[in-house]
């Protein structure tokens, strides 16, 4: 039987790792004009066949009750390293914590600290100050923020010195970038893989070693939707 992520032709997980890029950076699904652009392609009929057949395949849905809304539910094993890495793009507020900046209560987020993308840190610590939570992301969720220590996760677009917003889960997808708890001790940044009764922490830097654990070691505290860079 072959397996069916080998099943995807080149154009399918192109248009694949396309949208889940889209979505991780933006929050919304790309266009059909924009995926049509995206694989130069001469018209959008081509992308209504390949959406269906990756909809078929399992690797994505379409939300009900919403326009052109779709859901990335896997990527394919054969995705390589470069597509992993690229299928986050952080939503860079650049300069964005300018302290002359006028922000409500309501609209501010905590700092709780530092955390590694390299070696492991302490486990989250309490709130040191506070920061503009970005438009456009929704209020009513529950996210904190983090200042990076290292360079573990440069190839990600994430760097040393940037505060990252992270949106506070305990589950998270294959290849999301996480804050993973290590022995209710220490906290990094990393990506999650998990397959079978192993989970890894995966770096975006080749000079980092993925770090592997059981599942009962590992615990998701929240999602990296945003960041701040200042400059």
């Amino acid at each position: 039987m072959y397996d069916i992520c080998s099943m995807l032709t080149k154009k399918q997980k192109n248009l694949l790792v396309f949208i889940n890029k889209k979505i991780r950076s933006s929050g919304v699904s790309p266009s059909y004009e924009e995926m049509k652009n995206s694989l130069n392609l001469k018209s959008k009929s081509g992308i209504h066949r390949l959406i269906s057949a990756l909809e078929e395949r399992g690797f994505i849905r379409r939300l009900p009750h919403k326009a052109r809304a779709l859901e990335v539910l896997k990527l394919p094993e054969t995705a390589s390293a470069n597509d992993i890495y690229n299928s986050f793009s952080p939503s860079v507020i650049k300069g964005g914590l300018d302290e002359n900046n006028s922000t409500t209560e309501d609209n501010e987020i905590p700092i709780l600290g530092k955390i590694a993308a390299g070696s492991p840190v302490e486990a989250i610590q309490n709130e040191i100050s506070r920061i503009p939570l970005p438009v456009s992301l929704n209020k009513n969720d529950n996210f904190f923020g983090l200042k990076i220590q290292g360079d573990s996760m440069i190839e990600a677009g994430i760097n040393d010195g940037d505060t990252v917003v992270i949106k506070k889960a305990d589950k998270a997808d294959n290849g999301q970038i996480v804050v993973a708890l290590i022995d209710d001790y220490e906290a990094m940044l990393k990506r999650i893989r998990v397959k079978g009764k192993t989970v890894a922490l995966e770096s975006a830097n080749k000079n980092y070693e993925t770090k592997i654990f059981g599942p009962d070691r590992v615990k998701v505290q929240g999602v990296l939707v945003s960041l701040y860079r200042n400059f």
